[in-house]
């Protein structure tokens, strides 16, 4: 296990079974079956993907939000990756869930800073489009669009798009993983893409690899990176498999089967 030293990390903890409503037995077989995640939507909102990379594999699309006359708008773009992370993202996607429909859409310009309202545009188009999930390794500070942010996850989460959200490396108010109806991802330092930590204490609900995971990166590379970036696409892999054995499931019941799965539940009942 590696030393972990960025805010909303796992601990450790052990989280007791009477914690988790659960009334039979379930474990990853029954989860997500052969695992392949095949037919199930995915969409990674970050800085792009460098869609020759043999890492990453066919991506069904590649979209960008761009400021048109003075309003955000997604387009469809040919640009590659600038900056790496939104690659990263989707090649441990693809690892996990080697079936799934990836899809990327860039906010994300080439100094990794992006725009909140352009971070609206794009998941409005992302719940419209009807992803089964949406993979969003970053987060905005900004008080004057959180409101309009909330309703629009909360939109997502009734109508079956699940956004699973980073919390930020830094102890601080962020968002849309705060939201109540985002799945929330920190990272642990197991050296292990499949496991999966419920946290006992939120706001973070649970905790994926995250430290020194070796990702591609644009050009062919592959690079090492920790962060709690990393550890959402690993979340994400897991839901996608679980979609695609379970392709009825919301986001209610992907956050439960998650919890009862979790590689540090306890067999002590409470």
């Amino acid at each position: 296990m590696h030393v972990v030293k960025f805010a909303h990390t796992s601990l450790g903890e052990t989280l007791s079974l009477g914690r988790i409503a659960s009334h039979a037995p379930y474990n990853r077989e029954s989860a997500w079956g052969s695992g392949s995640a095949e037919g199930v939507r995915v969409l990674v909102v970050d800085s792009g993907v460098d869609i020759s990379h043999p890492l990453v594999g066919t991506v069904a699309g590649t979209f960008g939000v761009i400021e048109r006359d003075g309003r955000w708008v997604v387009e469809p773009e040919a640009l590659d990756d600038r900056i790496g992370h939104g690659t990263a993202c989707a090649g441990i996607i693809r690892k996990l869930a080697p079936e799934c429909s990836l899809t990327s859409l860039r906010v994300l310009g080439g100094n990794s800073r992006g725009n909140g309202d352009a971070l609206l545009a794009g998941l409005e188009w992302a719940v419209g489009e009807g992803f089964n999930l949406v993979s969003i390794s970053l987060s905005t500070q900004r008080q004057a669009i959180k409101e309009m942010l909330h309703d629009l996850t909360d939109r997502g989460y009734f109508e079956g798009t699940t956004f699973v959200s980073s919390a930020h490396n830094n102890p601080v108010m962020s968002y849309p993983w705060r939201f109540s109806s985002v799945i929330s991802v920190g990272a642990h330092g197991f050296d292990d893409p499949e496991r999966i930590e419920t946290n006992p204490n939120p706001p973070v609900e649970f905790f994926g690899a995250g430290v020194r995971v070796r990702v591609p990166w644009p050009g062919g590379a592959t690079r090492v990176v920790s962060g709690n970036s990393f550890a959402t696409p690993h979340i994400t892999g897991m839901c996608a498999r679980i979609l695609g054995a379970h392709p009825e499931y919301r986001t209610t019941q992907l956050r439960h089967t998650l919890s009862v799965i979790s590689d540090n539940i306890g067999d002590t009942r409470v």
